[in-house]
């Protein structure tokens, strides 16, 4: 497959997730448009938890409800839903294998 012929990353995503998305283009192969709509939801829920992440990096992941009373702040859900949906759609993809390790014992056993 040639470069002008691999799916481009959306214009809306951020730059790291562009980075991701050229990366894994450059290394599968996406000639279906359902696949390569799954691999734009991958990018979405990233950019998706980032942003969740980022706030509650500035706000706290608790946060005290109209009683004072303490409680865990929305976006921790965002963050959780937006990874699980991620996770899935890399699983659908056949994204989600790792490299099988050497064979035999570990090492210090």
């Amino acid at each position: 497959m040639k470069n002008s012929d691999k799916p481009r990353a959306p214009a809306h995503l951020s730059a790291e997730a562009k980075k991701w998305w050229n990366a894994i283009v450059a290394e599968y192969c996406f000639e279906t448009p359902d696949s390569t709509m799954t691999l734009q939801v991958v990018m979405e829920c990233f950019d998706r938890a980032n942003a969740a992440r980022e706030l509650l990096r500035k706000e706290g992941i608790v946060i005290r409800d109209r009683f004072g009373v303490p409680k865990a702040h929305p976006a921790t859900v965002v963050e959780r839903d937006s990874r699980m949906s991620m996770l899935r759609a890399l699983r659908q993809l056949g994204l989600d294998i790792l490299p099988p390790g050497k064979v035999g014992r570990p090492p210090g056993s």
